[in-house]
């Protein structure tokens, strides 16, 4: 429900400055079979949990926008779009880790929904700063594009050219520092509420 969150949130910030294709299109909606992306859902998890791997990805279907639709802040419009995503992260960990808090001091030791609620608070915290990463096919991409001179269309043209290359030099060099930084976050926030 996190990604279909972050997906909505996408949605509703492109009909808010005018975009009504994510509308046209049903997506905008809690139904997670609308958000569902076979590969990136289904199919990518589950090969990474059959090998074991130490870590699990996965992905919903992008909300798709058309910023030539936006009739307010044109300019910005692809980096608030994109923001809007990992904003609604941060305030479902915010919503939850609260909602954890009273649940605890009402009802008292929830052992392990406890551990629930911990690791719902940092997928969601994991999933705002990841989606940050400055490179396409991340939300960052936007921001960074938005904040670059229209001078600069055709270095914006090399990073969409070779994003995969990007992406995966991003991910083994910096997603290390970044996870960490997760953590800290994570703990922090956990450290103020318990």
């Amino acid at each position: 429900m996190s990604v279909v969150i972050h997906e909505l949130a996408h949605g509703y910030a492109a009909y808010a400055l005018g975009d009504p294709t994510a509308k046209l299109q049903g997506r905008l909606t809690l139904n997670p079979l609308k958000h569902l992306d076979w590969f990136g859902s289904v199919l990518v998890p589950a090969f990474l949990i059959i090998a074991g791997s130490p870590f699990l990805i996965g992905w919903a279907k992008p909300v798709p926008f058309n910023p030539y639709n936006f009739t307010k802040f044109r300019r910005w419009g692809g980096a608030l779009v994109a923001v809007a995503g990992p904003l609604s992260n941060l305030a479902l960990a915010l919503v939850v880790i609260a909602l954890g808090k009273i649940i605890t001091i009402f009802v008292g030791d929830i052992g392990m929904g406890l551990q629930i609620i911990r690791m719902t608070v940092t997928l969601n915290i994991a999933l705002a700063l990841f989606n940050l990463l400055p490179v396409p096919p991340l939300d960052g991409h936007h921001i960074l594009f938005a904040l670059l001179p229209t001078r600069m269309e055709k270095l914006k043209q090399q990073i969409r050219r070779w994003s995969i290359l990007f992406f995966i030099l991003v991910f083994l060099f910096v997603w290390p520092i970044v996870s960490d930084l997760i953590l800290i976050i994570a703990d922090g926030l956990w450290g103020i509420f318990f």
